[in-house]
């Protein structure tokens, strides 16, 4: 089953300690493993633009679409065979980022 793997940011995160080494270290375990199937950070939530054109006119917003103190800040989707992996994988994954990890299910047909 896939699991979309969210890595969510507080605000008032600030860390001067590098993650990125130890999160590329864990990114290759998960590739040799077979979890793997994509990874990638994110920008900054202000950076984000909300597209709404469910009228037929686009209206576009600067910005996340909920204002929060918390955002998103990167995601992974991963092969792994139940929900007890996949937690298991995102504790490890909590302590490495240093973050909150989210777990969902993709929703099967």
């Amino acid at each position: 089953m896939q699991y979309l793997v969210f890595v969510i940011a507080d605000e008032h995160d600030s860390t001067s300690v590098d993650r990125r080494p130890a999160i590329s270290e864990f990114n290759r375990r998960l590739m040799s493993e077979g979890y793997w199937v994509f990874a990638g950070g994110l920008a900054s939530a202000e950076t984000s633009t909300v597209v709404d054109n469910r009228d037929g006119q686009p209206v576009l917003t600067d910005g996340p679409f909920v204002e929060s103190k918390e955002y998103l800040d990167g995601i992974w989707i991963w092969n792994a065979p139940d929900l007890d992996v996949a937690l298991r994988l995102a504790a490890e994954a909590s302590q490495i980022c240093d973050r909150q990890i989210e777990v969902r299910p993709f929703a099967t047909p």
